[in-house]
């Protein structure tokens, strides 16, 4: 299958990531590499702008449109929150207004910074799919671009954080969360490009696993729910371009239950002192269910975002697994 971009081609977008954040750092830690068994790097997107992967994607993606319509008034998008923050402050960069739907009950916080960002927020849908379906009719009410949760510009934009990895270190396996698939299909693609033997293994939540079924079926399945309170996997409708990368370039789909998750940000926290929301920790909750067959070797994991809610977290560290969204 042909790539969806080349290495000139994200080589050439990184001056425009690197204008509004650092590289992110991919470290060692040997407090949590000793109680895995296996010589650990966290890739910390956690220590984002927006404290999410996310906002590498968008800002590609904004300046792009910029350019290609610069008549352009606004844009509309979907999200469970941090895409949503990273289409506020892209779309902010270049002068655009940015309208975003999220799911009744969406987390306060996420709320609050996306507002923050600029954007005028709607609260309508039960889940992130029906609140994607809200904001296409919108976007064509007022004549505003749409913006998908996967498209070829975001994961250029995203890959970037898969380029900064690889360059730096040689690993056996890295685990991906997944929600849409940019992240994962970045990580492949740049993988590929490198001609790398790096296993990626994808990560989603037992209670939303429409593209572990999707891998596994080789065939499309979307779900009647998408029940986690890690958000950020709440998939119940997978994208088909981002499936195709996936079969491709995957080696295995592992799930997670929610139980899983927040042992894992426990551990995240005590070892290392890394803030991670549900999604951020889903990789270290996969590799705690595989750590004997990946005993001393080198693996990398995704933390894809720290956006987790005060009370939640609070939970978290008394030794609850919060309600699932």
């Amino acid at each position: 299958m042909t790539a969806l971009f080349d290495l000139p081609a994200l080589e050439a977008v990184l001056p425009q990531i690197y204008q509004h954040m650092m590289p992110s750092p991919c470290r060692h830690w040997p407090l949590l590499s000793q109680e895995l068994g296996c010589e650990l790097h966290l890739k910390h997107e956690n220590h984002n702008p927006t404290g999410a992967f996310k906002v590498r994607g968008g800002l590609v993606y904004m300046q792009a449109l910029s350019q290609q319509q610069p008549e352009l008034k606004g844009v509309v998008s979907a999200t469970r929150g941090n895409h949503g923050q990273s289409i506020a402050l892209a779309a902010s960069q270049v002068g655009l207004q940015t309208l975003i739907v999220a799911p009744e009950g969406n987390s306060r916080e996420k709320n609050a910074a996306m507002e923050a960002f600029g954007a005028e927020l709607l609260l309508a849908g039960k889940d992130f799919d029906e609140s994607r379906k809200i904001a296409e009719q919108l976007a064509h009410e007022r004549a505003w671009h749409m913006v998908p949760s996967f498209h070829k510009n975001l994961v250029l934009g995203v890959a970037s954080y898969a380029l900064e990895m690889f360059q730096s270190q040689t690993f056996d396996t890295v685990y991906v969360p997944i929600g849409m698939g940019s992240g994962i299909c970045g990580v492949i693609t740049v993988r590929d490009l490198l001609q790398l033997n790096t296993k990626v293994v994808g990560v989603v939540s037992t209670g939303a696993d429409a593209i572990k079924q999707s891998f596994e079926q080789k065939r499309i399945i979307p779900t009647d729910s998408a029940i986690t309170y890690a958000d950020g996997m709440a998939c119940r409708e997978p994208q088909a371009e981002a499936m195709a990368i996936i079969q491709q370039g995957a080696d295995r789909i592992v799930s997670v239950s929610d139980d899983e998750v927040a042992a894992a940000q426990r551990q995240l926290f005590s070892s290392c002192h890394t803030l991670a929301e549900g999604a951020g920790a889903a990789a270290l909750a996969a590799l705690r269910q595989e750590r004997e067959q990946q005993a001393g070797k080198k693996i990398g994991l995704i933390v894809t975002g720290a956006n987790i809610d005060r009370p939640v977290f609070s939970q978290v560290l008394q030794g609850h697994t919060p309600s699932a969204l």
